[in-house]
């Protein structure tokens, strides 16, 4: 059975490989040059701002992470070879009920997320023109539902 733990600083390149991954095949809005410049800063500054955690899959390996901030989902990624296992939404319940998470942000290019997240039961509180990068990436806020 797949579990949710605390990440380790040697899971590192594992996350930053289903990142980049997953990425590349949710996220067709972004050009090589934006994937070489978020892979940098989430290395160098995203993962050690957030508690990470990582979904296991039967064999023990990772499947997928999210990073917290507070009551904020940061990141929630899946390797795409467990894309629509349920992965993420595990993940998400996980940050929901057990740790508290009632905001995330998504780029509004990637319809696929927001959809996800309202299935989760989120909803758009806000919009912003651009990312906390200050690119134009427009960024949907959004928070559970009362």
């Amino acid at each position: 059975m797949e579990k949710i733990e605390r990440a380790r600083e040697s899971d590192y390149p594992i996350l930053i490989r289903i990142w980049e991954d997953s990425v590349r095949v949710t996220h067709d809005f972004l050009n090589e040059d934006d994937i070489v410049f978020y892979r940098k800063r989430i290395l160098e500054e995203y993962f050690s701002a957030v508690e990470l955690y990582v979904i296991r899959d039967d064999a023990g390996a990772v499947a997928g992470f999210m990073g917290i901030a507070g009551k904020k989902l940061e990141m929630l990624f899946v390797n795409p070879v467990h894309f629509r296992k349920q992965y993420g939404k595990r993940l998400a319940a996980y940050a929901i009920e057990k740790l508290g998470v009632a905001e995330v942000d998504v780029n509004e290019q990637n319809p696929f997320a927001a959809l996800f997240y309202k299935k989760q039961g989120f909803r758009i509180v806000g919009r912003s023109e651009t990312d906390g990068e200050g690119r134009q990436f427009p960024i949907l806020h959004m928070r559970l539902k009362d």
